[in-house]
C-alpha cells in the first residue's frame, strides 16, 4: 500500500508540473480571440489533449524505444513558440484591436494547440506512465488528473494574457525551455550511444 501511495504522489508531482506546458499554449492561443472563441478553443484543445493522451498512453512502450522522437517534438516546438511569438505577442503589440474570427483563424489556433499538445503531452503521458509502472488504475488516475489540471490552467492563462501581456512572455519562455530540454536530452542520448 505504501508504494502506490509513493507512485500516486509521484503521479501528482509531475501532472501539475508538466500539464502546465499545456495550459500555457492552450492559453497563449486562446487569449487572442473573443471570449465566446477562446471558451471554445480552449474546449476543442483540451479535447484534442484528451484524445492524444490516450493514444500516446496506450502507445507508450512502443515510443520509448523510438530514438530521436523527443529531438523532433524539440523541434516542433521552436517552431510553436515562433508562431506563439508572431500570433500572441507581436500581434498584440501591432494591433490592440480583437483579431476578425474566422474559420480559418480558428482552425489555425486548433492546429497549434494539437501539434503543441503532441509533442509536449508526450512527456507527460512518458513521465507519468513511468512512475505508475504496472499500475494502470493511477496511470488512468494520472491521465484525467492532467486534463482536469489543463483545463483550469488554460482558462486562467487566457484570461490573465488578456491583462497582463508580460505573462505571455514567460509563457513563451517556459515552452522554450521545454523544447531545448527535448532537444538536449536526445542529443545527450545519441552522443553516449
Amino acid at each position: 500500500m505504501s508504494e502506490q501511495i509513493i507512485i500516486f504522489s509521484q503521479i501528482v508531482f509531475i501532472d501539475l508540473v508538466l500539464a502546465g506546458d499545456n495550459a500555457i499554449i492552450i492559453g497563449m492561443v486562446a487569449s487572442k480571440f473573443p471570449l465566446n472563441q477562446r471558451k471554445k478553443i480552449i474546449f476543442w484543445g483540451i479535447s484534442g489533449a484528451v484524445i492524444l493522451r490516450i493514444i500516446l498512453t496506450l502507445l507508450t512502450a512502443y515510443l520509448l524505444q523510438i530514438s530521436g522522437l523527443r529531438l523532433i517534438g524539440g523541434i516542433l516546438l521552436l517552431y510553436i513558440v515562433y508562431k506563439l511569438y508572431v500570433d500572441v505577442i507581436k500581434d498584440s503589440s501591432d494591433n490592440q484591436n480583437k483579431i476578425k474570427v474566422n474559420n480559418q483563424t480558428f482552425l489555425k489556433a486548433i492546429w497549434t494547440i494539437l501539434l503543441a499538445d503532441f509533442t509536449m503531452s508526450l512527456d507527460n503521458v512518458l513521465g507519468v506512465a513511468g512512475a505508475a509502472g504496472h499500475h494502470y488504475h493511477l496511470l488512468i488516475f494520472g491521465l484525467v488528473l492532467s486534463i482536469i489540471l489543463m483545463a483550469v490552467a488554460a482558462n486562467l492563462i487566457s484570461s490573465w494574457i488578456k491583462k497582463y501581456k508580460w505573462i505571455a512572455w514567460l509563457g513563451l519562455l517556459a515552452i522554450l525551455l521545454v523544447a531545448v530540454d527535448l532537444i538536449y536530452t536526445d542529443i545527450k542520448i545519441f552522443l553516449n550511444a
